[in-house]
C-alpha cells in the first residue's frame, strides 16, 4: 500500500496557470510561487467581489478520536466528486500547522487518493504565511517590551500583560518562561510564554480580514495589556499595526493549489478549533464563492466546536450562509464513544449503539440549532461490517438525515459521488439558517446558550476570576461580541473522558478574555493548552529528505 506522500509524488500536477485558467481566474491575477503554487493579486480579488456567489458546503464531524476521522480527506474527495459530476467546484481549507505535522495527528492536505498537492510543500512552510504571522505577532511583543524598557509612557501594568509570543511548533518548554534576565539593558524582567502560532490573535485577525485596510484596523484593536488605571492598551497605542501589516501584506493573499484530480483549491489561514475559531480565511472563502458554483469548506473538529464557531463567528462576521452540511463519522469513532478502544477494529454492535447518540446530537445541532440541511458521511474503513453500517443508516433515518458511504481515501472522487449527489439535492433546501444566540445577550448568557443548546449541558459555572473578567469586559463595551469557546475536541463536555452524549454536566469557565482585534470573546474551559507538546514518538522522527530533495516519511 502506498503512503500519502508516495501517492502525492506519483501524480502529475498541472502548472498552476492552467488550474487558475480552469477556475476562470485570469493569468495576470496570480503570483506564482514555483510551478504549482500561486497567490491571488489584491486587484483581482477586489474586482471579483461583484460577481454572484455560489453555494457554500460546510464539512464538519462528530467528536473525533485522537487519530482523527478523515474530515479533510472527505472534504477533498467531495470536491473532486462534485467536479466529476460536472459542477464547477472549488475547495477552501486551512493551512497545516507544523505542530501537528511534526507531532502526532499529521498534516491537513488530505490522504490517500483525496489529497491537495504539492502536499509536502503545503505541510512544510508552504508560501510562508504562518512565519509571517508569527513575525508580526512577535514584532508586537518586542515593541511592547521595548516601550516598557524605554520609560513606559503609557503606564502599562507589567502584571496585566495579555500578549504572548508565538511559534508554529509544539514546544512545551516555552509555555512559561522568564524574560529580561541579566543587565538592565536586557529589558524588564517578567514572566512570559509562547503560544502556538495558530492560537494567536494575529492568526484570528488574519483569517477574518478582507483587505489590508481592515487588517490594519483589526491589528490596531488588539489589546496587549492594561494600564495602571485598568484601561486597555492596544496595538494602536504602540503604533505597531502598520509594520505588522507590512509583514502580512503578501501572506494575506489566498494561496491557489490543486487536488490530485485538479480541482482548484484555496489553502489559506489555519486557526485551531479547540483553541481558536477553526476556519480558513474569510477572504479565501469569499473569493472561492465568486469563482465556483459549489465551494466546499470545513470547520475544525466536531460540530460542537468548529461548526458552531463557523456559524456564530465566521458566518456572522462575513455574511455567509451555508447551503448544506456534511457530518463526517466513522464506525470506529462511534464505537469509541460507546466504550470500545478506537485501536480495536472488531465488530461490536452494542458499543456502536451506545456511541450513536454522539452522532445524533451533532445531527440535531446542525439541522435544528444551526438549521442547515445535512447528510452524514461515513468515512468507510475495511474493518467496518455491513451490519454496523446498516445500524448507523437506520439510526439517522429516524431523524430524516440520509447516510452516504464514502471511499474517497481509496478511490478518490469516484468514491464520493453518492455523497456529492446527496449534497446537490439538499443544498437546494432552505431551512432558515440560524445562529445559536443573538449578540444582544450578555457574555454569560451567550456562553450558557452554547453549553445548553450545542453541548447538551446543564449550565456553565464561572470559576476563579471569570465572573470578574466578564464584568470588566462588559463595562469596557465588549459585551456584544460573539463567543469563541476553548474546549476539548474529544467530548461534548469539557472532560475528554466523557465520551458519547453525556447529560446534566456543567462546563467550567476558568477565564475569559477579549480578542478585540478578531472581534470575539474567548472562554477557556477544561485543560486547554495554547502551546501543545510533542508526543513520546513524534512524527518528526520518521521524516527525511534525500540528495534530490525528495521528502519521505511525511504520512
Amino acid at each position: 500500500m502506498l503512503s500519502d506522500i508516495q501517492i502525492a509524488n506519483g501524480c502529475r500536477m498541472l502548472p498552476i496557470e492552467e488550474i487558475a485558467e480552469g477556475a476562470g481566474i485570469e493569468r495576470s491575477a496570480i503570483e506564482c510561487y514555483g510551478k504549482y503554487k500561486a497567490k491571488i493579486t489584491w486587484e483581482y480579488i477586489h474586482q471579483s467581489m461583484s460577481r454572484p456567489e455560489g453555494r457554500l458546503i460546510l464539512v464538519t464531524a462528530i467528536n473525533p478520536t485522537p487519530a482523527g476521522e478523515g474530515k479533510t480527506t472527505v472534504s477533498i474527495g467531495l470536491s473532486d466528486a462534485l467536479s466529476r459530476l460536472g459542477e464547477k467546484t472549488m475547495i477552501a481549507l486551512r493551512e497545516p500547522s507544523l505542530g501537528p505535522v511534526f507531532g502526532m495527528k499529521g498534516g491537513a492536505a488530505g490522504g490517500g487518493y483525496a489529497q491537495i498537492v504539492p502536499m509536502d510543500d503545503i505541510n512544510l512552510h508552504f508560501t510562508g504565511d504562518f512565519h509571517a504571522i508569527a513575525a508580526a505577532n512577535n514584532l508586537l511583543c518586542a515593541m511592547l517590551d521595548n516601550h516598557m524598557h524605554q520609560g513606559n509612557s503609557l503606564r502599562i501594568d507589567p502584571r496585566r500583560l495579555t500578549l504572548r509570543r508565538c511559534v508554529d511548533m509544539n514546544d512545551r518548554q516555552l509555555r512559561n518562561i522568564v524574560t529580561g534576565l541579566g543587565k538592565r539593558a536586557n529589558g524588564v524582567v517578567r514572566e512570559d510564554g509562547f503560544d502556538i502560532t495558530v492560537a494567536s490573535e494575529v492568526m484570528a485577525v488574519f483569517c477574518l480580514s478582507s483587505s489590508i485596510e481592515e487588517l490594519k484596523a483589526r491589528l490596531s484593536a488588539i489589546i496587549v495589556g492594561y494600564n495602571l488605571d485598568g484601561d486597555p492598551v492596544t496595538c494602536g497605542d504602540l503604533k505597531a499595526q502598520g509594520a505588522m501589516a507590512a509583514l502580512l501584506k503578501d501572506a494575506l493573499k489566498p494561496n491557489l493549489v490543486q487536488t490530485l484530480e485538479r480541482t482548484p483549491a484555496l489553502i489559506h489561514g489555519g486557526p485551531f478549533a479547540n483553541i481558536a475559531h477553526g476556519c480558513n480565511s474569510l477572504i479565501a472563502t469569499r473569493f472561492a464563492l465568486r469563482h465556483a458554483d459549489y465551494v466546499v469548506t470545513e470547520a475544525g473538529f466536531g460540530a460542537d466546536l468548529g461548526a458552531e464557531k463557523f456559524v456564530d463567528i465566521k458566518c456572522r462576521l462575513g455574511g455567509l450562509t451555508p447551503s448544506a452540511c456534511v457530518i463526517v463519522a466513522t464506525v470506529r469513532a462511534l464505537k469509541h464513544h460507546g466504550g470500545r478502544s478506537h485501536k480495536d477494529p472488531g465488530e461490536d454492535l452494542e458499543a456502536l449503539r451506545r456511541g450513536l447518540p454522539n452522532l445524533i446530537k451533532h445531527v440535531k445541532n446542525v439541522t435544528e440549532v444551526y438549521k442547515i440541511p445535512a447528510v452524514v458521511a461515513i468515512n468507510r474503513f475495511s474493518a467496518d461490517s455491513d451490519a454496523e453500517l446498516r445500524c448507523v443508516s437506520e439510526a439517522c433515518a429516524g431523524f430524516g438525515v440520509n447516510v452516504c458511504l464514502t471511499e474517497v481515501w481509496e478511490k478518490g472522487g469516484v468514491g464520493g459521488e453518492d455523497l456529492a449527489r446527496e449534497v446537490l439535492r439538499i443544498s437546494r433546501e432552505d431551512r432558515g439558517f440560524s445562529y445559536v444566540y443573538p449578540l444582544e445577550l450578555g457574555i454569560k448568557d451567550k456562553i450558557n446558550a452554547i453549553v445548553s443548546r450545542v453541548y447538551g449541558g446543564k449550565r456553565a459555572v464561572f470559576i476563579h476570576d471569570a465572573q470578574k473578567e466578564i464584568e470588566t469586559l462588559e463595562r469596557l463595551g465588549f459585551g456584544n461580541l460573539p463567543v469563541c469557546m476553548a474546549k476539548t475536541q474529544y467530548s461534548l463536555s469539557d472532560d475528554p473522558k466523557k465520551t458519547g452524549c453525556p447529560e446534566g454536566f456543567e462546563i467550567e469557565i476558568k477565564n475569559v478574555r477579549v480578542s478585540a482585534g478578531a472581534g470575539f470573546i474567548v472562554a477557556m474551559t477544561g485543560e486547554i493548552m495554547t502551546m501543545p507538546g510533542l508526543p513520546r514518538v513524534p512524527s518528526a522522527e520518521m521524516i527525511d529528505v534525500d540528495n534530490d530533495g525528495l521528502i519521505s516519511g511525511l504520512f
